[in-house]
């Protein structure tokens, strides 16, 4: 049995943490952003490129942690339409 760390959104697409570890993960995920952008801050500018590349790689984990670990999958749903 596999524990779901997340849950589909009930309208849209995406999904929410639902469990301890997708807090973890999001708050995680988070704070490595804000650290990245407080590095960017003290620059002189010459770090963009590198906080791009290193935000962009940050998400990317974070989106198919959240992927992988949604409950159902991700597509795009229409509320009560969805439910079985």
């Amino acid at each position: 049995m596999q524990h779901y760390w997340f849950k589909p959104k009930r309208y849209g697409y995406g999904a929410a943490p639902s469990s301890w570890q997708g807090w973890v993960a999001t708050v995680i995920y988070v704070v490595v952003m804000f650290g990245l952008s407080g590095w960017l801050a003290t620059g002189n500018g010459q770090n963009i490129i590198a906080f791009c590349v290193l935000a962009l790689i940050v998400t990317i984990i974070f989106v198919v942690l959240a992927w992988r670990t949604t409950e159902g999958g991700w597509h795009w749903r229409w509320g009560d339409k969805d439910r079985n």
